[in-house]
């Protein structure tokens, strides 16, 4: 009887060894192989990695307008990371006065630094992962507040700093 009960606690003890790090994972931030690369007149050029900016601090934005250029506007919830902090650390020049951001489709617009006032280079919307809730629209997209969505950008890959 004994040796049943020995049997039984090992076999829960491998069970709750290899099923609790996969609940722990599923929690965590998706398994995403997306890069944004930020270059030009900046002093270091990097590359960050999905999961460089998921452990970044993030900032929330609540009720933010989604000022439409077709269809209803929208208010919506993102989080990210600040752009001109993450602009800073690649060593960006204070008096930059524009960035092109580039899509995943080769899609390429030019953002003035009054349109970037609290910008985020969002990885969530409404509180889930946008890779989850919108993948047209991730993993990752630039999010200016003070900005229309049509200078938005889904799938950003590359920001280049004029």
């Amino acid at each position: 009887m004994y040796k049943i009960k020995e049997q039984s606690y090992k076999k829960w003890l491998w069970i709750g060894i290899l099923v609790i790090p996969i609940l722990l994972n599923a929690c965590g931030a998706p398994n995403v192989d997306w890069e944004l690369s930020i270059s030009g007149d900046i002093s270091t050029p990097t590359t960050f990695t999905y999961d460089d900016l998921v452990n970044m601090p993030q900032v929330d934005m609540d009720e933010v307008l989604m000022e439409k250029s077709m269809g209803p506007d929208e208010v919506r919830s993102f989080s990210g990371v600040d752009l001109l902090t993450l602009l800073e650390e690649v060593g960006a020049p204070e008096d930059f006065s524009t960035i092109t951001a580039i899509a995943a489709d080769g899609y390429a617009i030019e953002i003035s630094r009054d349109e970037m006032v609290d910008g985020i280079v969002a990885i969530k919307q409404g509180g889930e992962w946008i890779v989850d809730v919108d993948p047209d629209a991730g993993p990752i997209r630039l999010v200016f507040p003070s900005a229309p969505a049509n200078r938005w950008v889904f799938q950003v890959t590359e920001i280049i700093v004029n």
